[in-house]
């Protein structure tokens, strides 16, 4: 008779294990997250830390020794801004995003566009052949002939995967993707909560111990979340994550967290056919690229991260044909987007509840600063009115809940990214500047206004 299998049972979000089944997570409060698993092989306390320390004695924090070491560049400017600068020497990052956004090509493009890294590139998913197929795809001209300095290895199992590294001592090590690859002293299957976590936390000592970074390349669930436990983004460093429609070229990398750098950081890149392409003004490309005459556009001055920049609202407002009006938002919160219209229907008397209202954000962006209110209020009004915008005005303001136009932060920065776009007057609340900024020059006419019925006054001259 086969020895009984032992198995505990554990949370999927964060990795708590219990001894029975629970509804309710004890350590994180979520409901039934609570999963059986086979229970893992007798391992030595070294093994069961996260990070192998080199002395299990304690030490001062003032006798801790630390080297001032460079970060390491990646030959992208965007991806080393999002980093902080570039890459921690031992640290460990984990890429996620939706499949064909562009994961394992912004990997690959790093050992091809900086020639002197030397990168373990290890594929759970696909073949060297593969691989070396969409490397020449990524090879441009300007980056010559494919130089020695990517090695590619083909393998599942951890371990196997920090012996060559160790053989290797590479400068950075690619695992793509961390769902493939499986520990033997783990029983259960590869992708599984358990095999996850035990084979980041070897990585992770791996990149503690050596010094080498790591990047992990990580799939999402359907809700958009890093699949696999919540653990795995606590013991990573830095967490990164593209967003964006695969239709669409361009794509977002969103920086979810960083011990090394600011959480507040974002690049966007376009998807062209050697590879991903850095996108220095995101605002030139969305921006309007049409007829200043056509009605329910606006323009909005948002600030993503740290950067300022424009983004074009687009409206279209009709007639309810089919009984019920519709309300539809793409890349704005479509429950905002129902306040907005409540606010003009209740406060400024606008009969909008019988018409059909579609509100598209250009460029496949998907955005949450309230600054863009004023934005979509205009873009609505406009294509109700069918009077154009002109194209040298932009927006930043918040709409509150009584027709009040409310400050926002940076409003000097978006008035500074205006100018220099060469828009000729920004619209922003009564109470954003305080006296002395007035008499400031801005090199672009600044309207203040107060509520909604002062905009349309200003906008909207002939239908009021």
């Amino acid at each position: 008779m086969p020895p009984k299998v032992k198995t505990v049972w554990y949370c999927t979000a964060c990795g708590n294990e219990t001894s029975k089944w629970m509804g309710r997570c004890p350590a994180c409060g979520e409901w039934n997250t609570i999963k059986e698993a086979p229970r893992e092989k007798t391992s030595s306390s070294r093994d069961r830390s996260l990070v192998g320390l080199s002395s299990p004695k304690p030490i001062s924090l003032k006798e801790i020794p630390i080297s001032e070491d460079s970060r390491i560049l990646v030959g992208n400017r965007e991806v080393e801004r999002v980093l902080g600068g570039g890459i921690v020497p031992g640290s460990m990052i984990l890429l996620g995003g939706e499949p064909g956004i562009g994961k394992s090509t912004l990997a690959l493009q790093i050992p091809l566009r900086c020639k002197g890294l030397r990168t373990l590139y290890v594929s759970g998913e696909e073949s060297p052949r593969q691989i070396k197929l969409r490397a020449m795809r990524l090879l441009r001209k300007e980056d010559g002939d494919m130089e020695d300095n990517c090695t590619v290895l083909g393998e599942t199992l951890v371990d196997n995967i920090v012996k060559y590294a160790q053989e290797l001592t590479p400068d950075l090590l690619v695992v793509d993707s961390i769902q493939t690859i499986y520990t033997d002293s783990v029983e259960s299957a590869a992708s599984s909560v358990t095999q996850i976590r035990e084979c980041a936390a070897r990585l992770l000592r791996f990149a503690k111990e050596s010094n080498i970074p790591v990047i992990l390349i990580g799939h999402i669930t359907k809700d958009g979340s890093i699949a696999g436990p919540k653990v795995l983004e606590h013991i990573v460093d830095v967490v990164l994550q593209f967003e964006g429609d695969i239709r669409h070229s361009h794509r977002i990398l969103r920086s979810i967290k960083n011990r090394f750098g600011s959480t507040d950081e974002l690049a966007i890149f376009e998807m062209t056919g050697t590879g991903l392409r850095e996108v220095e003004n995101p605002s030139e490309i969305l921006t309007p690229m049409h007829d200043s005459t056509l009605s329910g556009v606006a323009v909005g001055s948002i600030v993503d991260g740290s950067r300022p920049f424009m983004i074009e609202i687009q409206a279209l407002v009709s007639s309810a044909v089919y009984g019920m009006p519709q309300r539809s938002a793409t890349g704005y919160d479509v429950r905002r987007l129902n306040m907005l219209l409540a606010v003009l229907e209740k406060r400024a008397g606008f009969k909008l509840s019988a018409k059909d209202v579609f509100l598209n954000v250009a460029g496949g962006m998907r955005i949450s600063d309230t600054a863009c209110d004023l934005a979509v209020v205009v873009a609505i009004l406009s294509s109700n009115f069918d009077l154009a915008v002109s194209q040298g005005s932009c927006f930043a303001a918040e709409v509150g809940l009584s027709g009040e136009i409310r400050p926002v932060g940076r409003i000097e920065a978006r008035i500074a990214e205006a100018a220099r776009l060469g828009y000729k007057e920004i619209y922003i609340s009564s109470y954003s500047l305080s006296d002395d900024l007035r008499d400031k020059p801005h090199g672009i006419r600044v309207i203040e206004v107060k509520d909604i019925a002062g905009l349309c006054r200003n906008l909207f001259k002939e239908s009021r």
